[in-house]
């Protein structure tokens, strides 16, 4: 098992990725926290994976609040000692067009998906630095690297990530800190499941390989740079999209 008895802090993690990442990580020995902001989802989630035989806490955490990010990783560090790996999965849409976008909209998105990744690195990576370990993994998306109609906060918050990923990575290098970034496609989730077929169709027409990803191929793209096999890799943006983007 190759994260036997690492402690992996994945937020966002009560569904969905998030969710797909954390039993990936059980797979293979990781204890898990699953950390959403919807504690009763997370408390369940948290139940299903500890049937795999490892340690899970849940804890209920707004990203975007630094106080509250800094007691999730105080009450990992009470219940776990450590963290290895943070997973920087929560992420929020506000979609609409530039000219009617609310600032709230903005702001909202800009919150959760840009400052909840801030808040969460900077909290962990403190403490990875002393542990002399870690591996962070930042979940950013297609839109980040080429726009999409209707997103601009969206992929605003998603470019920011993959550039911030990199200063980081330059950052706590030295301290045996790596620092990297999947960017996947588009995923098949609940919300792509109630698209038209007309909708689908287009969409897949933009995918060379013809199909949508799931949840379990950004889980696989995870556990590789959560484990040893990237030990040599840093700051670098791992896409995940059927070649939709290169």
């Amino acid at each position: 098992m190759k994260l036997k008895d690492k402690v992996a802090f994945v937020t966002g993690s009560a569904q969905g990725i998030g969710k797909a990442i954390a039993a990936a990580f059980a797979k293979e020995g990781a204890n898990v926290v699953i950390s959403d902001i919807n504690l009763e989802l997370a408390q369940q989630t948290a139940k299903e994976i500890a049937a795999l035989g490892v340690k899970t806490l849940a804890i209920k955490t707004n990203v975007a609040d630094a106080a509250d990010v800094d007691n999730a990783v105080a009450e990992i560090v009470k219940a776990m000692g450590r963290i290895d790996i943070l997973v920087n999965n929560a992420g929020i849409t506000k979609d609409n067009l530039l000219i009617r976008m609310k600032k709230e909209e903005w702001d909202a998105v800009l919150a959760v998906n840009l400052t909840g990744v801030f808040n969460c690195t900077k909290a962990a990576g403190t403490l990875m630095m002393k542990q002399r370990y870690g591996k962070i993994i930042n979940i950013a998306s297609i839109v980040g690297q080429m726009g999409n109609f209707g997103q601009a906060n969206y992929a605003a918050t998603k470019g920011g990530v993959i550039a911030f990923t990199k200063t980081v990575a330059k950052e706590l290098s030295s301290r045996g800190v790596n620092c990297n970034v999947i960017a996947p496609g588009f995923i098949r989730t609940a919300m792509t499941d109630k698209l038209s077929e007309d909708v689908k169709k287009k969409m897949l027409e933009q995918i060379p390989l013809g199909k949508l990803g799931t949840p379990d191929d950004i889980a696989s793209a995870a556990l590789f740079l959560a484990g040893p096999e990237s030990d040599y890799i840093t700051g670098q943006v791992l896409a995940v999209n059927g070649g939709m983007y290169m």
